[in-house]
């Protein structure tokens, strides 16, 4: 993207973010990552009168083969670790996202956006108010109910017991203090209880494998008990995914994390297949997709700190809060929560 134009999208978010005259805004990247981001945001912050600075990390020091979540090169340098939380908003443009280093720079009251896709999805997914009320629509919905119960045409039927941890929402931009969010996103979540995720999960056709980035090609059949995946069965996609996360040798990698359902009706499912260096955020946000994540619960406040995560949307799901229909075969069925051209 023309960096003039990259100027311009990072702009739009910092205005939406809150970011005025007084504040400080840090920039965190590593290596040769993504520094044309960095001068947009750097740009941006000044343009609306913040203090601003670049924090550059460096290159990891070794390969893991492995997309390892919550493993920062932060960890270790406190003094690093203390600026930043001195900052009322941090640009992220690594993914410090279940580390304990973000976390503790929450707790300092900084916001943090995350920013990692490549710019022309951070365009056409531009967050919007408008958006932001239909998550919070879902959000309050997913916080006042007790169970969830997901259902497919394949095969799926799974319950979670609700309630143990906080529902969250992704909008896209950040404007509270400690309030972390990823550009772009749209959709709601929260996590089971640890033990109580029971059922059957069948992955169909065209349902995705993140951080694999790709598609399901064959069904797979998950079964969970308490909480925890016990068995895996299906052709190729289902090797696969048994096979990384036994690599990982941590029996918390077959934990049930979050789960939700996504919002924004301009994200498209075959975004993959436009935009393959992204972390998948598209396939995340798409309307009426309902995901569930398997690994760390950390996010949520949950003991679970694997670094083996997947996310996997699928579609043509239906979702249900205390058996009242929220998604029905992919398609959102609360008023308050479908764009005004569907309502």
């Amino acid at each position: 993207m023309d960096q003039n134009l990259l100027n311009e999208i990072c702009l739009r978010q910092l205005e939406l973010s809150g970011v005025h005259e007084g504040e400080t805004v840090a920039v965190l990247s590593e290596g040769n990552e993504r520094l044309d981001y960095a001068d947009a945001f750097l740009f941006a912050a000044r343009r609306l009168g913040a203090s601003a600075y670049h924090m550059r990390l460096p290159s990891p020091s070794a390969a893991s083969g492995a997309w390892a979540v919550g493993q920062s090169e932060l960890a270790g340098n406190p003094q690093a670790v203390e600026a930043l939380k001195q900052a009322d908003m941090l640009v992220d443009l690594k993914f410090l996202l279940f580390s304990k280093e973000q976390f503790a720079i929450q707790d300092a009251g900084t916001r943090i956006l995350t920013a990692v896709e490549p710019a022309p999805l951070l365009a056409r997914l531009m967050p919007t108010p408008e958006l932001r009320e239909r998550v919070e629509v879902g959000a309050e919905l997913l916080s006042k109910a007790g169970s969830m119960r997901i259902t497919s045409p394949g095969g799926t039927d799974v319950t979670y017991r609700l309630g143990v941890y906080p529902t969250m929402s992704e909008y896209g931009y950040t404007d509270q203090p400690g309030r972390w969010d990823h550009w772009p996103a749209a959709f709601v979540f929260t996590g089971g209880a640890d033990d109580g995720v029971d059922g059957t999960i069948v992955l169909s056709p065209g349902d995705v494998l993140l951080p694999f980035n790709t598609y399901v090609q064959t069904p797979v059949t998950i079964t969970v008990e308490q909480g925890f995946i016990t068995d895996i069965r299906g052709g190729l996609d289902a090797e696969l995914l048994s096979s990384y996360i036994r690599s990982f040798d941590d029996p918390r990698g077959y934990g049930m994390s979050h789960v939700g359902w996504g919002l924004d009706e301009r994200a498209q499912w075959h975004g993959l297949t436009q935009f393959p260096g992204g972390m998948g955020m598209e396939l995340r946000s798409f309307y009426g997709n309902v995901m569930f994540s398997i690994g760390p619960n950390n996010e949520l406040g949950g003991p679970n700190d694997t670094p083996c995560h997947f996310d996997i949307p699928m579609r043509g799901c239906s979702l249900f809060l205390d058996d009242e229909p929220v998604v029905v075969d992919g398609d959102v069925v609360v008023s308050e929560m479908r764009p005004a051209g569907r309502r």
